[in-house]
């Protein structure tokens, strides 16, 4: 893998977006277990956006203005419930003692969804992944098989560094209940501009 994919994909994937402020907030909330499933189920939904670009679907989703609108207002949509789930205390910044294991469950499938509902995550990689694979490469796909796996692999090695550091400020920032009201809001805010920044996003 070359030194050009390595770089630009840690500048994208350590990037501020859904996934990060997601499993900071998990691992704020539930502690370092809950972040590192976070991170998990995060990288798992870069699957769907990955297998739709090697296949050609990302193109059909760029091509298609309706298909577009809808995927990007399901993912609006799903980022404004989570930063109402936020302020209700229900949501991604729910303090829990433990996390068991119906709360990994759900932190994971809340994960999946983040990235799932994400359009422009799609056409990101469908534009990102071919520029690195050589145009005289007798095995394309394998190449970009491998380009893959290995934009998993750091995204999940990034997201759980992100992950633990929340955690491991987690006690200081619960034993302060304005801090921890500020945060609330403030992943809340978050949530909803990402929505917003979604929302006005063009194909």
């Amino acid at each position: 893998m070359s030194i050009e994919f390595l770089i630009t994909a840690l500048i994208v994937i350590a990037s501020p977006g859904t996934g990060v402020l997601y499993t900071l907030a998990a691992g704020l909330s539930r502690g370092a277990w809950a972040s590192v499933v976070a991170a998990f189920g995060c990288t798992l939904g870069i699957l769907p956006h990955m297998a739709a670009a090697i296949m050609g679907v990302a193109a059909l989703l760029h091509a298609s203005g309706l298909a577009f609108q809808l995927f990007k207002y399901l993912g609006v949509a799903y980022l404004l419930y989570l930063a109402w789930q936020s302020l209700r205390e229900q949501g991604a910044l729910r303090v829990d003692d433990q996390v068991g294991a119906r709360s990994a469950a759900e932190v994971t499938a809340t994960a999946i969804l983040i990235n799932l509902l994400n359009p422009k995550l799609s056409i990101f990689f469908l534009a990102f992944l071919p520029q690195f694979v050589p145009t005289d490469d007798p095995a394309p796909l394998a190449h970009m098989l491998e380009a893959s796996g290995v934009f998993m692999l750091l995204t999940f090695v990034v997201f759980v560094g992100y992950g633990l550091f929340a955690a491991a400020i987690r006690d200081r920032v619960i034993a302060r209940p304005r801090v921890l009201a500020w945060l609330r809001r403030s992943f809340a805010a978050a949530f909803v501009a990402l929505g917003a920044k979604l929302a006005f996003a063009e194909r």
